[in-house]
């Protein structure tokens, strides 16, 4: 019965032995992967553990990133400013955000005197932005080409009021509204709001040639409109960077107007034409239907003479007569014809 006792007894102590020695090397695997970020958060004051380290591999958040972003913000004073801490790092982690880029961006933004929170800047991040580029821009405000030569190759084309085409190009200075951005129309937006006033001022002027000699007009005049308004950035200049003549749109205007008058003209010409050929058409037929009755009328003529002798009321001398002043009525229409021909 002894022996059994000592042999469930060394079984017993090689397991205890078996799972410390397993505890201490797994312990020891997972304190020589951290122990370079665990000397670096306690050198730098931050408040992670290895144990977090450790839970952070399982929770599958990178501790390298949680680390060397908690590290930027306790060496640049932002916890003293912001809440920021482990687990709101680990949270923008896990809902997809760069938290880099926003520890990066309140560095900057403290730096420049910029306010921008942890929950703004968070929230801008998560929204798809880049908050670190908003604020560099804020800073040092970027230029943007109007119209956009990444997209299209021509200029902004306005009529002036005296009918004169011109072709500007122009470069519009912007930087990033921190409180507009959440929501802020972008790049495109803007473009699009300084062509359209561009062209509306151009085509309020009532000659080119005021344009050509002050183009910084036009520039006042859209700067003026407000154009930033419910967008991401605020308009700091706009700048005319090239103005060229083009075609003299209203000469051209004028001459389709003429030529479509004599266009109209022609057609009505041409249906009085037509409406003239169907009247003469139309006497023509009348002409013909007037002869037919004549024609008519004179084939009852022997008729009625027949008719006379049968009844005594002609005589042969009466038709003899007749016949006479027929051939001498005859004969003058012949002599009559024959001089209108000679004259």
């Amino acid at each position: 019965m002894l022996p059994l006792i000592l042999a469930q007894t060394d079984v017993v102590t090689w397991v205890i032995v078996i799972v410390f020695l397993l505890t201490f090397v797994i312990g020891l695997a997972l304190f020589a992967k951290f122990a370079s970020l665990w000397l670096q958060c306690k050198m730098t004051g931050t408040r992670i553990g290895i144990w977090d380290l450790v839970t952070m591999q399982f929770r599958k958040v990178n501790p390298t990133v949680i680390v060397r972003s908690m590290v930027m913000a306790v060496q640049a004073g932002l916890t003293k400013t912001y809440p920021i801490d482990r687990v709101r790092l680990e949270g923008h982690v896990l809902a997809g955000g760069n938290v880099r880029n926003v520890i990066r961006a309140l560095i900057a933004a403290q730096r420049a005197r910029i306010d921008l929170d942890w929950d703004t800047a968070s929230a801008i991040d998560l929204a798809g932005r880049d908050i670190l580029d908003a604020v560099r821009t804020s800073v040092y405000p970027k230029v943007i080409d109007c119209p956009d030569p990444k997209r299209t190759a021509g200029t902004l084309d306005a009529v002036a009021g005296d009918g004169i085409q011109l072709c500007a190009r122009a470069r519009v200075t912007v930087r990033t509204n921190i409180a507009q951005l959440i929501g802020g129309a972008t790049e495109e937006t803007v473009i699009a709001r300084v062509g359209q006033g561009i062209v509306q001022a151009i085509g309020s002027t009532e000659s080119y040639k005021t344009v050509l000699e002050n183009p910084d007009d036009i520039s006042r005049v859209v700067l003026g409109q407000g154009l930033e308004g419910n967008t991401a950035y605020e308009i700091v200049s706009i700048d005319i960077a090239d103005i060229d003549v083009g075609e003299n749109i209203g000469a051209r205007l004028q001459a389709d107007q003429a030529e479509a008058d004599m266009r109209v003209a022609q057609a009505k010409a041409e249906q009085l034409r037509a409406d003239q050929t169907a009247r003469e058409q139309e006497m023509v037929a009348k002409i013909q239907q007037n002869r037919a009755e004549v024609v008519k009328a004179e084939a009852t003529v022997p008729k009625a003479i027949a008719e006379a002798f049968s009844s005594g009321k002609l005589g042969l001398l009466d038709y003899y007569e007749l016949k006479n002043v027929q051939a001498d009525t005859s004969m003058r229409e012949s002599i009559a014809g024959a001089d209108s021909a000679k004259g």
